[in-house]
């Protein structure tokens, strides 16, 4: 009996090691799928993330599908490396891909004990295996054929490679959990420095990670990593590659993460970021057409960008300080009448705008069946100033909430150049994507008064012309009769362009377009870089035309640019994973001045006079700004835009404050104009730039001197009183009737 049970015992082994032998063999010449080539294992190519750099070589965003930025072995830490061996792959150093002695340990107690804590056997050269590829079948079945693949290929890799390759490797694609790939990006995520710089504890932190990378996440269970890194440590003490005493004096020490998300809507500058990325995009699909396969989400390019990070922050700083106070003295001034609680057209109006609303329609709901699926509340996550808060809210709601919410374009470039300084396209990306630097123009009120002046200084008026501030009602034009906000002595007054201009009086900048022509305003624009159409109208005086926040920027710069506008550009150059460069971007200048050196002198001057003693007086009083500053404040009819343009020697700052909803404006013009709601962004940013030594080459430069041929013609009376009989036989309660005629047009 025991003979024949010695018989059937030896032919079930000998039948299990052939069905075995005949397994393996069977993986190995690829009847389960087939297995990587040395050739291929030799030229892998990791996914890496694409980086985006300020000018002051901070990092500032990725664009990737996976997180990872490979690094050498060089810039990997001596003591991660050993932290690594010592807690997954003690005999790392001695195998040759596969730890026969871990498997037995793992056969016997995994298979014959049924300790499920025994862990996996798995070597470093086998996690690389299945790092670089993943097993797409999770099913028990399958686990058998992945562990002999993923050994065949530990095997291979082990011949192609060192054991420092393998461990580069590795750090380089293992995952870190929150969608970090790769020892560089989990470092830079979990701990905000390369690599290279992390501590002992820091590196035991990531290594720790490896086995359960959430449930070791440091970030959402930061009492499990801090027992897992301690385990690490002991690990290492354990190997002899830290004493006794160092482990105890590194298991005292806490945890101190300095995390950095990269996400997409956080972080500086996400509306830049996003524009970033589209003018790569762009670059790439060209590339493509010449042959070159350039992705920015997976070929590890390096964007470094005009930016300045530093700047950007101050800028992202003053806005949030100003736009949380304006909003709460927007939303008292309208009190309980306010139109996004009252106004149920406009409501309704904003309501049929929303995809929802136009996905029930195109089910086939009629209107009542729409609105009543539009009124049902449920937990909904709406933000404002303090924060995100979760409330029973319907979708009607969530719309009222958000159309009363100011939003903002903010810019500074560099005059000379063109170069991005600092982009602020809203007040929040992740709930308000629309950019309103590059995507949204609006009409521009008073800031393009400048324009209108330089075209009237170009055609040989003087700056002493006087213009009346009478206001006029012009009858070939429907009765249009553009007013000022002064009292009714104004009406007695007239003005030199200078002060005209630096108190935006409104009946004079008609006046001068009519004296200067239409036309002579629209080729002044075009020469000054504007290139959006513009209103062939007497109302284009007053702004009616609608421009870009950039396109404002650029043409401003002209007037500290010896008459040469700039395109504002955001990307200095791209280059590759080794730093080499693949494209660079030049500055684009106007090749001819829009003006000669003298009007742009006197239009300096002019809009000096603005912050000196004019709208955007403010400056001085009220934030005490000492710096060389000229400027133009603008406020559209109804209130509904606010502007304010600052030049500086060496920056243009674009500042454009209001509502996404056009139907809603300004309670009034003392909370809404330009002066109040646009200038403080730029004063509250100036200030911080004041305190920051780094930046005193911005902060105290100075406008060169003009000419004495220039301060000749800006010398005489700003305002000339109308003379007594002149004003005894005048009527100021009657206005003027009269045809516009501009000079240049058939009006």
């Amino acid at each position: 009996m025991k003979k024949k049970l010695f018989k059937y015992f030896t032919i079930i082994c000998l039948t299990g090691f052939i069905i075995g032998i005949l397994f393996v063999f069977s993986i190995r010449f690829g009847l389960w799928g087939a297995l990587p080539t040395k050739s291929e294992l030799s030229h892998f190519q990791y996914q890496r993330a694409s980086e985006v750099y300020s000018a002051d070589s901070v990092l500032i965003g990725k664009y990737y599908l996976f997180d990872r930025q490979p690094i050498e072995f060089e810039k990997i830490p001596t003591h991660l490396i050993q932290a690594l061996v010592a807690i997954e792959d003690e005999r790392f150093y001695q195998h040759t891909g596969i730890d026969y002695t871990s498997l037995m340990r793992v056969a016997i107690k995994t298979l014959l004990l049924q300790d499920q804590s025994a862990g996996g056997g798995s070597t470093l050269t086998q996690q690389l295996a299945k790092n670089l590829y993943p097993r797409r079948e999770r099913k028990k079945t399958n686990i058998a054929v992945n562990k002999v693949k993923e050994m065949f290929i530990a095997n291979r890799l082990e011949e192609l490679y060192t054991k420092d390759e393998i461990i580069t490797h590795y750090l380089n694609t293992v995952s870190f959990g929150d969608n970090s790939f790769g020892i560089e990006s989990a470092s830079l995520k979990f701990f905000n420095k390369k690599a290279q710089q992390l501590n002992i504890e820091e590196s035991a932190v990531l290594v720790g990670m490896l086995k359960a990378t959430y449930g070791y996440n440091p970030r959402i269970f930061p009492e499990k990593s801090l027992e897992r890194r301690n385990l690490v440590i002991s690990s290492m003490a354990k190997n002899n590659f830290i004493s006794e005493e160092e482990k105890i004096s590194l298991i005292a020490k806490p945890i101190n993460l300095d995390y950095r998300d990269f996400d997409y809507s956080d972080g500086l500058a996400p509306y830049f970021r996003e524009e970033v990325r589209k003018k790569l995009l762009q670059w790439t699909n060209k590339q493509k057409e010449e042959g070159n396969d350039y992705n920015i989400y997976t070929s590890g390019l390096k964007i470094y960008t005009t930016l300045d990070s530093k700047m950007q922050r101050f800028a992202e700083e003053a806005m949030v300080k100003h736009m949380s106070s304006l909003q709460q003295k927007f939303e008292k001034s309208y009190g309980k009448n306010a139109p996004w609680k009252r106004d149920k057209k406009l409501i309704n109006k904003l309501v049929k705008r929303t995809n929802i609303y136009k996905r029930l329609k195109k089910s086939g709901l009629n209107e009542s069946q729409i609105m009543d699926s539009l009124v049902i509340k449920k937990p909904t996550s709406l933000t404002d100033w303090s924060g995100d808060k979760t409330i029973n809210a319907s979708v009607i709601d969530s719309i009222q909430h958000y159309m009363k919410f100011l939003n903002t374009g903010s810019l500074a470039i560099d005059s000379k150049t063109g170069a991005v300084k600092t982009w602020i396209g809203g007040i929040d990306f992740k709930h308000f994507k629309f950019d309103h630097v590059a995507q949204s123009k609006r009409q521009v009120g008073s800031t393009f008064k400048p324009i209108v002046y330089t075209a009237a200084l170009e055609i040989g008026i003087s700056p002493c012309t006087y213009f009346s501030a009478d206001e006029v009602e012009y009858d070939n034009l429907k009765g249009w009769s553009p007013s000022n906000s002064g009292d009714k002595d104004e009406k007695y007054l007239n003005y030199s362009m200078e002060m005209a201009l630096s108190n935006s009086v409104n009946t004079v900048a008609v006046k001068v377009l009519e004296k200067t022509g239409i036309n002579n305003v629209l080729v002044q624009a075009k020469n000054m870089g504007v290139f959006s159409e513009l209103p062939k109208q007497p109302s284009l005086a007053l702004g009616t035309g609608e421009i870009y926040v950039n396109e404002l920027a650029g043409a401003y710069a002209s007037y500290v640019n010896n008459g040469k506008a700039v395109l504002p550009y955001l990307i200095e150059k791209i280059t590759n994973q080794k730093d080499s460069i693949l494209t660079s971007f030049e500055p684009k200048r106007a090749v001819k001045s829009a003006f000669s050196k003298e009007t742009g002198q006197i239009m300096l001057e002019m809009m000096k006079s603005t912050i000196n003693h004019g709208t955007a007086s403010r400056l001085r009083t009220s934030y005490n700004l000492k710096n060389d500053i000229a400027g133009k404040t603008g406020t559209t009819q109804n209130n509904k835009d606010a502007w304010f343009v600052a030049l500086t020697p060496k920056l243009v700052h674009v500042t454009w404050v209001g509502l996404d909803n056009h139907e809603i404006g300004f309670k009034s013009t003392s909370l809404g104009q330009g002066a109040n709601a646009a200038l403080p962004l730029f004063a509250l940013w100036m200030q911080k730039m004041n305190k920051a030594p780094e930046f005193n080459y911005i902060t105290q430069a100075r406008f060169p001197k003009p000419n004495n041929l220039v301060l000749r013609s800006l010398d005489c009376e700003p305002i000339k009183r109308d003379g007594f009989f002149k004003r005894l036989f005048k009527n100021p309660n009657k206005k003027k009737v009269k045809k516009f005629r501009s000079k240049n047009s058939s009006s």
